[in-house]
């Protein structure tokens, strides 16, 4: 679902800042060589990533879903000087085309992937972070939430993408449709849990925004 005509949408894009060169190339070659290449962040999510980033200057960052790295290289572009981010994605396939990208985008020290279950690598962490990004299998959402949130610091933000799943999470459920359930169960979560406050943002596939009180 397109949520902006598209004359709009080519508007916005046109006044957004646009993005290096490094990740113009990775926008275009994930497009080319790399399946689903729709679940990268892209150009307007990318420099929205890179600035809530550069507005909350973390020290540390954790990411929830690696894919290609383009949305891990947009929340470097804020990180203090000798911040850090960790990122965590299940398939290991790509992880040679992240580190290559994350080197010549200039980020080799302060990003580190992790290959394997984000159920199984979030407990291990010190959760000192001020900033996540979530954009991972969607029935875990509220499972990754849950890991993180009562360890977080006051004012630590996540931001879990595709909340608006193309527009499925104001339609009812279909049967066996665990993905739109999960998303639309993770919504609701968000907007009772009186420990956050929250805004739902719907650029691209929706971005549900969250400060820890």
């Amino acid at each position: 679902m397109e949520f902006l005509e598209e004359r709009l949408e080519e508007y916005v894009n046109i006044h957004t800042s646009p993005e290096s060169e490094t990740l113009n190339d990775l926008n275009r070659q994930t497009h080319i060589n790399v399946l689903q290449p729709r679940m990268l962040s892209g150009h307007l999510q990318g420099r929205t990533l890179s600035l809530f980033s550069k507005m909350i200057q973390p020290n540390r960052i954790l990411e929830i879903g690696t894919y290609t790295g383009y949305s891990a290289i947009c929340m470097a572009e804020g990180l203090k000087e000798d911040g850090k981010l960790i990122t965590i994605d299940v398939n290991y396939e790509l992880e040679e085309m992240v580190k290559n990208y994350v080197s010549e985008a200039g980020f080799s020290k302060q990003i580190e992937m992790k290959v394997g279950d984000a159920m199984d690598i979030i407990p291990s962490l010190d959760k000192n972070f001020e900033l996540v990004f979530i954009d991972a299998d969607k029935s875990n959402y509220s499972n990754y939430y849950d890991l993180l949130i009562e360890d977080l610091p006051k004012g630590a933000f996540i931001i879990a993408d595709n909340v608006l799943w193309s527009g499925k999470v104001i339609e009812p459920v279909k049967e066996n449709d665990i993905d739109t359930a999960a998303l639309k169960a993770f919504n609701e979560k968000i907007l009772k849990d009186d420990r956050v406050e929250n805004v739902l943002l719907p650029i691209r596939d929706g971005l549900m925004v969250i400060r820890k009180k």
